[in-house]
């Protein structure tokens, strides 16, 4: 284990030519080791360092050991403490036990036999697991850039390694604009802050804007900044989103929602790189890329002149499409076999496995919301898992149903197929209406009416 990764260890008896022999060989095993000589010198450590392993003397000069433990089981309820004494006092062991203490070893011991006592923590198996998961969780990035980005990009289908050697290619070009598309909960922010931090741009602002979640009114200024005084609530000169991200990345999500107005000032300013703040005259250059993301069907968008074909033309240098997770089922077992392993760990559950009946369950199912799902359906069977092994029943899902062939549909009755297609929309768009009424190409009013009329079920049935 390297840097951070190593047990954190505090050695705390009042023998400091014990402290400094034990600290030797904790450095020569690989551990990081501090030593204290008093009660309040170990408490400095305490509250200094994470420290994930407590060797303490049950007696100590003017202070009882177990008042110690006592305290620091309070305090860092998660920090394991194996007991050391001279004295073989059962009634003390017992109570050291009683009070959360992991071990008890009687001086004098071996050094081997403080090195098994460790490697039967928690704190170590935990630290063991995690890098067990570094080695095979399936990340395609590098573990620097994973730190950079705070999170994972995990998969081993040939389509999402397309979609990562094409974030690769564009990282390279750091002024061509990127249009990321694919369904909610894809990972496409993950995708473009890939771009953004393994490219020359890296060291600059990466800033996300969702395009929807900003009121009109204020859009203009957010965008642009603005002058003091130039609108009730100015109260001082403001930086706008790419004035900040001068040198850096502006990430655009849902960018199909951006209203009309605003279309025309974005596409003069990623043309000219060039902004003038609210309120004022003065020209402001600045040098930003511009990724972009969204889940609708922007070349409908286009047709309907909801988004402006000259925008969509100066954001689509490159595209990038993230397919659904239900078109890359190789991805799901890797997936959740990272999400398992890191909410075990963040639940102090890390002795959980996965049965196989809940790998064959999710290989049968669709996937509305893909990976975000994925990660949601996992840490929601962790947190009400009661026993060591997940199954289908911690996975509330409904397998897809199969579309019977062609032959088999009733072509021929209207009503039946109408119906039919109504429950299918529905079902694709998570029940939500006002999608399920645009992939059948209709007004929600005629869809409403159209459900009221054969009775169809609103609600997800496995709900």
């Amino acid at each position: 284990m390297e840097g951070k990764d190593k047990i954190k260890i505090l050695i705390l008896d009042d023998e400091k030519q014990f402290t400094e022999e034990l600290s030797g060989f904790f450095v020569d095993s690989n551990f990081d080791s501090f030593e204290a000589n008093t009660a309040a010198e170990g408490k400095k450590i305490l509250t200094s360092h994470a420290i994930d392993l407590l060797i303490l003397d049950v007696r100590l000069p003017g202070v009882n050991g177990l008042d110690i433990l006592k305290e620091v089981k309070n305090d860092y309820p998660f920090m394991e403490v194996i007991i050391i004494s001279a004295h073989g006092d059962m009634d003390t062991v017992i109570k050291a036990m009683r009070l959360g203490a992991f071990d008890y070893l009687r001086k004098p011991f071996r050094f081997l036999d403080i090195q098994i006592a460790i490697e039967r923590t928690q704190k170590y198996l935990q630290m063991q697991r995690r890098l067990k998961q570094m080695e095979e969780k399936n990340s395609l990035i590098s573990k620097s850039l994973e730190e950079k980005i705070d999170r994972q990009f995990i998969g081993v289908s040939p389509k999402i390694l397309e979609v990562f050697d094409q974030a690769l290619a564009a990282a390279n070009y750091p002024d061509a604009n990127v249009l990321i598309t694919g369904e909610s909960g894809t990972g496409k922010e993950n995708i473009a802050r890939i771009i953004h931090y393994s490219g020359i741009r890296k060291d600059h602002i990466f800033g996300a804007v969702n395009s929807s979640a900003i009121t009109e009114t204020l859009l203009e200024s957010e965008f642009f900044g603005h002058k003091k005084g130039s609108f009730t609530g100015a109260i001082t000169d403001k930086m706008g989103f790419f004035e900040l991200c001068n040198g850096g990345t502006l990430f655009l999500d849902e960018i199909a929602d951006m209203p009309l107005n605003l279309q025309a000032k974005i596409l003069r300013a990623s043309e000219e790189k060039v902004v003038t703040r609210v309120g004022d005259t003065a020209q402001i250059r600045t040098n930003f890329r511009i990724i972009s993301a969204t889940n609708h069907d922007i070349n409908k968008r286009v047709e309907k002149k909801k988004f402006r074909l000259d925008l969509l033309h100066r954001l689509n240098t490159l595209h990038i499409h993230i397919p659904a997770l239900r078109e890359r089922p190789e991805d799901i077992k890797p997936l959740l076999t990272h999400f398992v392993d890191v909410f075990a760990t963040k639940f102090n559950k890390p002795s959980l496995r996965v049965s196989t009946e809940v790998f064959d369950l999710l290989m049968k199912y669709d996937f509305p919301g893909n990976v975000r799902e994925l990660k949601n359906l996992a840490e929601r069977a962790i947190i009400l898992c009661k026993g060591n092994t997940l199954g289908a029943n911690d996975f509330p899902v409904a397998p897809k149903i199969k579309t019977p062939p062609a032959d088999e549909v009733d072509s021929v009755n209207l009503k039946n197929n109408e119906v039919r297609l109504i429950q299918k929309a529905l079902k694709k768009a998570n029940y939500n209406q006002q999608a399920a009424a645009n992939a059948l190409g209709i007004h929600r009013d005629a869809l409403s009416r159209k459900i009221k009329k054969y009775a169809i079920a609103t609600l997800d049935p496995g709900c």
